[in-house]
C-alpha cells in the first residue's frame, strides 16, 4: 500500500516539475520560478524514495544498505536550500545593490548547507553499523549510533530552519498580494511548512525519549512520517495552485466558449488569428491565450454586425426574458445571444434594417465588469445561444420584419 501511495504522489509531483520546468525554460530570467522547479523536484524525489520497494531496490542496485535514505534526505536538503535562497531574495529589498547582496548571501547560505550536509553524510558513513534495510524506521533503528544521530540531527536542523523561515514569510507576502491564487498558494505552502515542523519536532522528541529509555515508536515512525507526507502534499499544492487554478478556469471558459466562437466566426474567418503551433499538438497548451483570443474574436464579430440588428431587438429580448423571471445576468445574456443570432442571420441574407443597433453587447449592470466577469457573461451567452427563449425572440423579430410597413 505504501508503495502505491508514495509512487502515485511522486509521479504526480514529477508531472508538476515538468510543467513548471517548461514555463521556466520560456522565461529563464524568472529566478523564483527556477527555484520553485528545484524545490518541487526535491519533494518529488522524496516521495519516490519513500516507497519501500524502490528504497530497497535502489540499495540492492548500489550494494549499500540504507544509502537510499541519504538520497531521500539529500532531496529534502535541496528543498531546504532552495527555500533559504527564496527567503534571502524576498527579504533583500529593492535595487541593484540589494539584489547583489542577496546573491552573495544566497551563495554563502548554499555553501554553508553543502558543508553541513557533507559532515552529515560522513556521519552516516561512519555510524551505520549493519546491513539491515530500514525504510520505515531508520531514525529509531540507530539511536545508539552517534554518527547516524549526527546525520539525522543536522538534517532536521537544516530542514527545520528553512521551514520556519518559509512558513513565516509566505503568509506575509500573501497578505500583500490580496485574494489572488498566488496568495492562496503561499498560504497553503506555509501550512505545509508548519506541518513539516511538526515532523521535525516529533523526530527530535522521539530521539530524546529514546535516549531517556522511553521508546516512542508511534511518534517517530507514525505521527512524524504522516505529518511529513501531508505537509509535502500541501507544499506541492501550494506550488501548483497559482498555475493550475487559473488554467483550469481558462479550460472551462474555453470549453463553453468554443461552440459559440466556431459558430460566429464561420462566416467571418478573417477575424480569426493564427493558432499557436502548440495548441494543435497539445489541447491544454496556451489555454488563457486561446480563451482571450476567442473572446476578442467574438467581440469583433459583434462589432461588425451591429448595423444588421434592429435597434429594438435587445429591448424585445429583454421583455421576453422578463416574462420568465430571469435574473439580471441571465436576462442580459439572453438579449445578447438573441441580438448576435439576429445580426448573423440578417447579414447572411444581406438585410440591413433602417435603424441598426448601437451595440449588441449587453451588460447586466451599469458598473464596469472585471475580465473574469466578462468571460462568465460571454460563456452564459454561449450556453443560451440555442435556448428556446432565444428562438422565441428570433421568431418574433422575423415576423415583425416580414410585415410590410405602411
Amino acid at each position: 500500500m505504501f508503495d502505491v501511495i508514495y509512487l502515485c504522489f511522486g509521479a504526480a509531483a514529477w508531472v508538476l516539475v515538468a510543467y513548471k520546468s517548461v514555463a521556466w525554460f520560456r522565461d529563464r530570467s524568472n529566478t523564483d520560478l527556477g527555484l520553485a522547479c528545484v524545490m518541487t523536484g526535491g519533494v518529488a524525489t522524496v516521495f519516490l524514495f519513500s516507497a519501500p520497494s524502490l528504497y530497497r531496490g535502489f540499495d540492492r542496485l548500489v550494494g549499500v544498505a540504507n544509502l537510499a535514505m541519504v538520497f531521500l534526505y539529500s532531496s529534502v536538503v535541496v528543498f531546504a536550500a532552495g527555500a533559504l535562497v527564496l527567503l534571502l531574495r524576498w527579504t533583500a529589498g529593492e535595487g541593484d545593490a540589494a539584489r547583489a547582496r542577496a546573491r552573495s548571501r544566497a551563495r554563502a547560505a548554499v555553501g554553508g548547507v553543502a558543508v553541513l550536509w557533507a559532515v552529515a553524510v560522513v556521519g552516516f558513513a561512519v555510524g551505520r553499523p549493519d546491513d539491515v534495510e530500514h525504510p520505515r524506521d531508520f531514525s529509531t533503528a540507530y539511536t545508539e549510533s552517534p554518527g547516524v544521530m549526527l546525520f539525522l540531527v543536522l538534517y532536521l536542523a537544516i530542514f527545520g530552519a528553512s521551514l520556519a523561515g518559509l512558513g513565516t514569510l509566505c503568509p506575509r507576502y500573501a497578505t500583500r498580494l490580496g485574494g489572488n491564487w498566488l496568495a492562496r498558494g503561499l498560504r497553503v505552502l506555509a501550512a505545509g511548512c508548519w506541518l513539516g515542523l511538526v515532523y521535525c519536532a516529533c523526530k527530535l522528541t522521539g530521539f530524546v525519549l529514546s535516549w531517556a529509555g522511553h521508546e516512542a515508536l508511534w511518534l517517530s515512525n507514525g505521527v512524524a512520517p504522516l505529518s511529513a507526507s501531508v505537509g509535502a502534499i500541501l507544499v506541492l499544492t501550494g506550488f501548483a495552485l497559482p498555475a493550475a487554478v487559473p488554467r483550469a478556469a481558462a479550460w472551462r471558459r474555453l470549453r463553453r466558449l468554443t461552440p459559440l466562437w466556431r459558430t460566429v466566426t464561420a462566416q467571418t474567418p478573417e477575424v480569426t488569428m493564427e493558432r499557436s503551433s502548440w495548441s494543435g499538438r497539445w489541447p491544454f497548451a496556451d489555454l488563457e491565450w486561446r480563451a482571450n483570443r476567442q473572446m476578442a474574436e467574438i467581440r469583433d464579430v459583434q462589432r461588425g454586425i451591429r448595423r444588421h440588428v434592429e435597434s429594438d431587438a435587445v429591448d424585445i429580448a429583454r421583455e421576453r426574458a422578463r416574462t420568465v423571471a430571469l435574473v439580471d445576468r441571465q436576462l442580459a445574456a439572453v438579449a445578447e445571444a438573441a441580438a448576435l443570432r439576429r445580426g448573423l442571420e440578417n447579414r447572411a441574407v444581406g438585410h440591413v434594417p433602417a435603424h441598426g443597433a448601437d451595440t449588441v453587447v449587453v451588460a447586466a449592470g451599469a458598473e464596469p465588469v472585471e475580465l473574469a466577469e466578462e468571460y462568465e457573461h460571454l460563456a452564459l451567452v454561449a450556453d443560451l445561444y440555442h435556448s428556446p427563449l432565444v428562438e422565441t425572440v428570433l421568431t418574433e423579430l422575423r415576423q415583425r420584419s416580414a410585415v410590410p410597413r405602411g
